[in-house]
């Protein structure tokens, strides 16, 4: 008798140790389960917001204007050319859309990047310098290396989704640009600025004996010059229009 006394008093400590541990066991069960569903939200959450970002593009700080070279005077004025631009629209060039290839871009590649939200009434393309890729947003960070007058802070960053960025041919390799024919359409940096412009092929580049374009861009003159000036531009700073590119 004083043997299953002693026993009892024993396996009381034991049953409540037991007891103890089978909860702590649920709580953590528990515990694993809401952090999942939370990873779970989070992930929807994300694609959701990606593909919100192909539909609207976030409004952007105000566009700002690109310094010409200084010596090139009275770069890009603008004004109609109507006897050149009703040539051209007549019977415009346009290749068929190519898809972007964005594995080809790397951290500190430069690219043109439209730095406007989708509802404002002109595009303005940019040289950029891609900074990083977040993975989580599915955005772009990148920074403008060559502000304009009217920044004080100096450089300028910028977070935009795929669609806002093209990337640039690789200087080093010519096999990489599009083939653009005469006549064609394309968005090419204006000679002395880091600014995109609407310009019409006029002479192609060839792989051997030149890696310049000849381009004549929209509403472009000089003084001196009839009709809209011819300008050489390389290779890698030609890219094929954005559709329903407003300028």
């Amino acid at each position: 008798m004083e043997c299953w006394v002693y026993c009892s008093h024993r396996s009381a400590p034991e049953t409540a140790e037991r007891y103890a541990e089978k909860l702590w066991i649920k709580l953590k069960g528990c515990y694993l389960e809401a952090k999942s569903l939370a990873e779970k939200e989070e992930s929807i959450s994300s694609q959701c917001i990606t593909q919100l970002d192909t539909l609207i593009t976030p409004a952007q700080t105000a566009p700002h204007r690109r310094k010409p070279a200084a010596d090139v005077p009275e770069q890009k004025r603008k004004r109609m050319k109507a006897d050149a631009e009703s040539s051209r629209l007549n019977s415009p060039a346009v290749l068929p859309r190519m898809p972007v290839d964005y594995s080809s871009i790397s951290v500190e590649d430069q690219v043109a990047a439209r730095v406007t939200s989708m509802d404002a009434d002109k595009d303005e393309w940019i040289v950029v310098k891609v900074i990083r890729f977040d993975r989580d947003t599915n955005k772009y960070e990148v920074i403008d290396e060559e502000p304009g007058d009217d920044e004080e802070n100096g450089q300028r960053k910028y977070k935009l989704p795929p669609p806002c960025i093209i990337p640039f041919p690789k200087r080093t390799d010519p096999s990489t640009a599009l083939d653009f024919g005469t006549g064609s359409q394309v968005l090419a940096v204006y000679p002395g600025t880091t600014a995109l412009y609407k310009a019409t092929v006029v002479g192609p580049h060839r792989k051997k004996k030149s890696d310049d374009y000849i381009l004549e861009f929209d509403d472009d003159e000089e003084d001196g010059v009839a009709g809209l000036p011819k300008r050489p531009v390389p290779f890698y700073h030609v890219v094929q229009l954005p559709e329903g590119h407003r300028q």
